[in-house]
């Protein structure tokens, strides 16, 4: 027996019951299943689908579920960053160091040769210097992986044989990517700290999301198709992911 309203329900698989949540979208075409490691489990569907369906999918789904379950609860905290001269930040696989230089205002962070410079207001202390730091460092990722992202997603659609309807870089923590029906792609800008390899394969996972909605055999066999070793590619960003995932502190 299940258990839900219109947000949630809860099925039993096993010994183990299968809490999750449910986002509807008039968009949404098909049901999508993920695990997350704030939301837990979260099924994305239309907004005709009955719950009843929904739990059937869990339950179908619920070995796989499970072993996701187990994977987030062994993910290492998300590090924490100080923002002082001298800290490693990751750049498409290559580490560089942070330089804090003494400016009459705060401006945009740059790479110069090697480092990291983020050349920030005098006047500020504190918490509104810390902020001022942490928001050029994050700004300079965004823009950094923006231009990348949208580059590496034309040439892997090329190769697709797919058209995009865009591509959007953005903040967020549980997804490395996701694809909308209309052929638009979005992007955690955290991505682009890893080495390029890894930016590829969540950049090509994306890419035959327009051609397949779900991660059926057929999604698998066009993404192993256009890259044969994505297996490989995707062990190691389960492993790298957690340290990409940073918080200042």
């Amino acid at each position: 027996m299940s258990e839900h309203d219109n947000s949630r329900s809860r099925v039993q698989f096993g010994r183990t019951t299968i809490d999750y949540a449910i986002e509807r979208s008039p968009k949404r075409r098909t049901v999508g299943v993920a695990v997350e490691a704030t939301k837990g489990v979260v099924i994305t569907a239309p907004r005709g689908v009955a719950v009843e369906r929904l739990d059937r999918i869990v339950k179908d789904k619920g070995a796989w579920i499970v072993n996701q379950l187990r994977r987030v609860a062994e993910l290492e905290p998300a590090c924490t960053k100080e923002l002082v001269s001298g800290e490693s930040f990751a750049y498409l696989g290559r580490n560089h160091r942070l330089r804090i230089v003494e400016d009459v205002e705060s401006k945009p962070a740059k790479l110069e040769r090697g480092w990291l410079v983020v050349p920030v207001a005098g006047a500020l202390a504190g918490a509104e210097r810390r902020e001022a730091i942490e928001l050029a460092i994050r700004e300079w990722y965004v823009a950094r992986a923006s231009e990348r992202l949208d580059a590496r997603a034309g040439q892997w659609a090329r190769l697709a044989g797919v058209d995009l309807a865009g591509v959007r870089v953005r903040d967020q923590q549980e997804r490395w990517g996701s694809c909308d029906s209309g052929g638009l792609l979005r992007f955690n800008w955290r991505i682009i700290q890893a080495p390029l390899r890894l930016v590829d394969y969540v950049v090509a996972h994306e890419v035959v999301h327009v051609l397949h909605h779900d991660h059926g055999r057929a999604f698998w066999a066009r993404l192993a198709a256009l890259m044969p070793d994505y297996e490989r590619r995707k062990d190691e960003l389960r492993t790298l992911g957690p340290r990409l995932v940073w918080v200042a502190r």
